[in-house]
């Protein structure tokens, strides 16, 4: 997608016994940025049943397709939320175009059912946000973006397992400590690449710090306190998600549910040791391994 997708100035397109077309709906699609295997946690696990990984990696799509256009160097703000207005309508099948085929994708890998549509349209908020904003003012700030950022996929997936709601809680606080625990892995990166700070700017005003701590390639003491403030209130998420797995009924699920609570757990651990400016802090295959011996007992024990 590139710049003048959109312009309020500009009449839709008109296709011959359609609807018209608007300008972000007609543009091509472009590659995505990110394959599945190259994202920080796995996308359709092995531990979920076949049949369902069609679905997932319809959702997935879309997510990474609208990730891209709010990360996009060429376009404006106004461009990026026209582009993402286009695939909620595109979600919701009011609208069609190239650049909206992975949302009538998801839209027919979901049979076009309303509660599964709200959890990608809910997504598009975050996009939205951070389309034109590009700092959280706090940690309640912070939090209310996991809500549209993190949140929604969690409730997909368990949707999707034909799960109770009762479980949306506890998930909700697991995505919301993987988001974070992502934001902390790429804030060196974030900054310099994209300008945008997901560290609540409160607390780097608190240590005396401006955004700008994050260009050097270390993080000084202040720093340091800010990012494990913010690794407590994670283990604090994550103590709220312990429950989940019990929670699961469909085995596979319950099971990878259990693994990404453990992820989650050594993901946090490893960051207190590691300084995300100075390298990138991940689980290696070895932890990796660990982590899903460790999730498969927690899981058939729940």
């Amino acid at each position: 997608m590139g710049r003048g997708i959109y312009s309020p100035s500009r009449p839709a397109l008109q296709l011959e016994g359609r609807t018209p077309l608007s300008r972000a709906a007609a543009a091509p699609l472009p590659a995505a940025s990110k394959t599945a295997g190259q994202e920080n946690f796995p996308v359709a696990s092995l531990l979920l049943p076949k049949h369902k990984r069609a679905t997932i990696m319809a959702y997935y799509h879309f997510a990474r397709h609208a990730d891209d256009v709010a990360d996009s160097p060429s376009l404006t703000p106004e461009e990026k939320v026209a582009g993402l207005d286009a695939l909620d309508r595109g979600l919701h099948g009011t609208e069609t175009g190239p650049a909206l085929a992975l949302a009538e994708d998801y839209r027919r890998a979901v049979n076009g059912e309303s509660a599964m549509i709200e959890h990608a349209s809910q997504l598009l908020h975050a996009f939205r946000r951070d389309s034109v904003r590009d700092y959280c003012e706090d940690w309640a700030d912070l939090m209310s973006y996991c809500r549209y950022s993190a949140a929604p996929v969690g409730r997909f997936l368990l949707d999707l397992h034909g799960e109770s709601h009762d479980t949306f809680a506890p998930s909700d606080a697991l995505c919301a400590a993987l988001q974070v625990l992502n934001h902390l892995q790429d804030c060196g990166k974030d900054y310099r690449e994209l300008r945008r700070v997901y560290i609540p700017r409160d607390w780097l005003q608190a240590q005396g710090l401006t955004i700008q701590v994050l260009e050097g390639g270390f993080s000084p003491r202040e720093l340091r306190q800010v990012l494990d403030r913010m690794l407590d209130a994670t283990d604090g998420l994550i103590e709220l998600a312990r429950p989940l797995p019990g929670m699961v009924k469909d085995l596979r699920m319950r099971l990878q549910c259990a693994v990404t609570v453990r992820v989650a757990e050594q993901l946090s651990a490893k960051l207190r040791r590691g300084d995300p400016l100075a390298e990138r802090v991940k689980l290696s295959k070895l932890d990796y391994a660990g982590v899903f011996l460790v999730g498969l007992w927690r899981g058939l024990t729940a």
